[in-house]
């Protein structure tokens, strides 16, 4: 817990964006050190209850955080993020510290290096605190693993933060950090942030290099996976985005194509696509509520409405399994580290209580075995996934965007996910399907006083389009402050559609 005086600093502080806190170091208001002090002081306090943190680097940043202050006092500057501090998902590689994966077989292993990604923003001035928790593996979307454990939304410890960036939303959410590094290959930073009330986004495939990731995007189709910002505001997910970008030498997919302004968007000649509420099956009324009150509030800013002609979203879960599938990789030797997975022992060791993998890791193991014996292979629906991205590019053409549900509810209770079908999935892997940047923003609380948001998705390139109107939704809505963790209501898995 901190002390009186810090409390009194934190309070402020915790609620400023990332640019905002940048912008309080550069005028001479705010003071590297105290701000360190104080996001390090609110990570000691919130994390017994959400377990968001798993590895700290407290007196390195302090540290830095001193030598931020005497460069900003001799007017020596750095970069855009000179003395704020940030937090990096564990998949994402840090010098020294623990770079897991949540594997069980990797649980003594420790970064060489760390990611150009990461590295880019350090140069910009950033102060790395803290490495946070993500699920076995990743693929999962509840951040659960048998190394680190469970993590808990603030808004709610009942229930999920989501997954697999589960560790950098509920830290956001819950003021400890203004700013993270996470990826995204099927919803990863989306879901999450959705799910804690923040801003993310996936870039276009191809933006920001993978390098230093673990585990590896998939081989075959290396774009599907791509790191990503979190943040208090979508101003602040651009910046990173930014700065993040570009190619580093060493990941052959990334293009050095330019991102745009979305200052030089104008959104009355934005056109927003909307698909009709019965192709987007099993989504809660009030996400859809927010995601019509989303496309209203463009179109009070003099974009144009436009019904979505493009088919395919309610597949997208298989289209997106295919592509996995297409590329060779497993889930079962990502987690097995070479060893493979004895499934029917892992859940027999499951059951009893004494896990070497989590459940949700059976699960996707199983759903594998499930795809590769489809008869004739993956092929139709790989072909399949193909036509959706151009169609989706086509259709969306250089001004357009589709708003569309940042998941299907507001966040289940812990284990809930397992019990959606997988058609909930394609609501964010869609867009890991089509390579498109999507921002996910906030809208709003639903009945049981959890955060919904929406998912803001362009043409591939087009990521300064998406992001134009998602910084238009963050003012009509507003962003959701730091939440203190609290305990809300048991009873039921998954929110309930009824009344």
């Amino acid at each position: 817990m901190c002390n009186g005086s810090l409390r009194d600093l934190m309070d402020p502080v915790l609620s400023l964006s990332a640019t905002e806190l940048a912008e309080g170091v550069r005028s001479g208001r705010l003071d590297p050190v105290d701000v360190v002090d104080a996001f390090i002081a609110r990570i000691e306090e919130v994390n017994p209850s959400i377990r968001a943190v798993v590895a700290e680097r407290f007196a390195a940043a302090r540290s830095e955080a001193v030598a931020a202050r005497t460069a900003a006092i001799r007017g020596q500057i750095v970069g855009p993020l000179h003395g704020v501090p940030i937090t990096v998902k564990e998949f994402v590689a840090l010098d020294g510290m623990p770079h897991t994966g949540g594997v069980l077989h990797r649980r003594d292993e420790r970064a060489r290096e760390t990611a150009p990604a990461v590295l880019r923003l350090q140069a910009a001035g950033a102060i790395v605190l803290a490495t946070t928790n993500a699920p076995e593996g990743g693929l999962w979307h509840e951040t659960n693993n048998v190394i680190y454990g469970r993590t808990h939304n603030p808004w709610d410890l009942y229930r999920t933060p989501g997954g697999s960036t589960g560790g950098e939303a509920a830290l956001i959410a819950a003021g400890g950090s203004p700013l993270g590094v996470g990826s995204d290959t099927g919803g990863s930073v989306r879901i999450p942030a959705t799910l804690c009330g923040i801003a993310s986004f996936k870039p276009t495939g191809g933006t920001i290099p993978n390098t230093g990731h673990f585990p590896a995007g998939p081989s075959g189709n290396p774009r599907m996976m791509s790191l990503g910002p979190l943040a208090r505001s979508q101003r602040d997910a651009w910046l990173a985005t930014r700065l993040m970008a570009g190619p580093d030498g060493r990941d052959a997919n990334v293009s050095a194509a330019a991102l745009g302004a979305p200052e030089d968007v104008d959104l009355r000649s934005l056109r927003v696509f909307v698909a009709e509420p019965g192709r987007r099956p099993g989504v809660d009324r009030d996400v859809e509520a927010g995601v019509e009150a989303a496309a209203e509030a463009l179109v009070a800013r003099g974009a144009k409405r436009v019904p979505l002609r493009t088919t395919g979203f309610t597949t997208a879960f298989l289209a997106w399994a295919a592509l996995l599938a297409d590329s060779g990789d497993t889930y079962q030797a990502t987690v097995g580290q070479g060893r493979g997975v004895w499934w029917w022992a892992s859940l027999v060791r499951w059951c009893l209580g004494r896990p070497n993998h989590t459940g949700g890791v059976l699960l996707v193991i199983a759903g594998e075995r499930i795809l590769g014996a489809l008869p004739g292979g993956v092929g139709p629906l790989v072909r399949a996934a193909h036509r959706l991205r151009a169609s989706l590019d086509e259709e969306l053409g250089a001004d357009g965007v589709l708003i569309h549900p940042g998941w299907v509810s507001s966040a289940p209770v812990h284990r809930g996910m397992a019990l959606l079908p997988p058609t909930a999935v394609g609501t964010t892997a869609v867009f890991n399907v089509t390579e498109s940047p999507v921002a996910a923003v906030p809208v709003g609380l639903d009945r049981h006083g959890m955060p919904i948001g929406v998912q803001v998705a362009a043409r591939r390139g087009a990521d300064a389009v998406a992001m134009a109107a998602a910084f238009a939704l963050e003012d009509a809505f507003g962003r959701l402050g730091p939440v203190n963790p609290r305990w809300g209501r048991r009873g039921y898995l998954l929110p309930r559609h009824g009344p």
